[in-house]
């Protein structure tokens, strides 16, 4: 059954998405109801000629950040330090790269409205961006919502080889630091994969989200 969402903020139990992840539609994008989606392991994601839907995939991709694979060409890459790396200090460049069209893609899910929306939740603390800079120039990057112990990847983008990648690797080292649970990765794809993402079940997300989500939220520019 798939929930018809009114201006009210809370998802109705029980959370029961269809098999192909879909969970409700409409609502809004209020920074209170993407907090609360996320604290849920919901998310947006829509086109420009679709409803807002909300979804929660079974299985669901994450990555621990102790398992993180590092390629040899990645590592030679980082340590040469070809990019000039930073957080939160483009939000809006690095989601309007996300959002712009990609080769065999036609148009985007990163609309106009959720690009506000997020640079909403960047503004209050919540959502965060790691840039990279080529001789200056803003070439990858990638954006995602913190709560708790857990970063919500939303998407990377990458005009320069290895580009979007450095920026990951840049993001774990960070939460390694602060001793972050996981990042969730959504949905399964070969790149993600390839950087030591894997999937687990609904149920194991959802009991390791309700346990990270306890933690004291790193709120605030980083």
């Amino acid at each position: 059954m798939i929930f018809q969402l009114t201006d009210e903020l809370l998802f109705p139990p029980p959370y029961l998405a269809r098999e192909d992840g879909l969970l409700a539609v409409g609502g809004d994008l209020s920074v209170e109801r993407l907090l609360l989606a996320y604290s849920m392991g919901i998310f947006p994601w829509y086109s420009a000629e679709d409803p807002l839907l909300w979804w929660s995939p079974d299985p669901r991709m994450v990555l621990f950040p102790n398992q993180f694979h590092c390629s040899r060409r990645l590592s030679r890459t980082i340590r040469q330090g070809v990019f000039q790396v930073s957080f939160d200090e483009d939000f809006a460049g690095v989601i309007a790269g996300c959002a712009a069209p990609r080769a065999a893609e036609e148009g985007t899910w990163i609309v106009a409205e959720m690009q506000e929306a997020y640079i909403r939740l960047h503004e209050e603390g919540w959502a965060h961006s790691v840039e990279c800079r080529l001789d200056g120039e803003l070439v990858g990057g990638l954006y995602g919502v913190s709560l708790g112990g857990c970063f919500f990847g939303e998407s990377m983008f990458s005009r320069q080889t290895n580009a979007s990648k450095v920026a990951m690797a840049a993001l774990v080292d960070l939460l390694l630091g602060w001793d972050f649970d996981l990042i969730d990765c959504q949905m399964q794809t070969p790149h993600l994969a390839s950087l030591g993402a894997r999937e687990i079940s609904g149920q194991d997300f959802s009991s390791l989200l309700a346990e990270s989500t306890e933690r004291s939220p790193r709120k605030g520019r980083w």
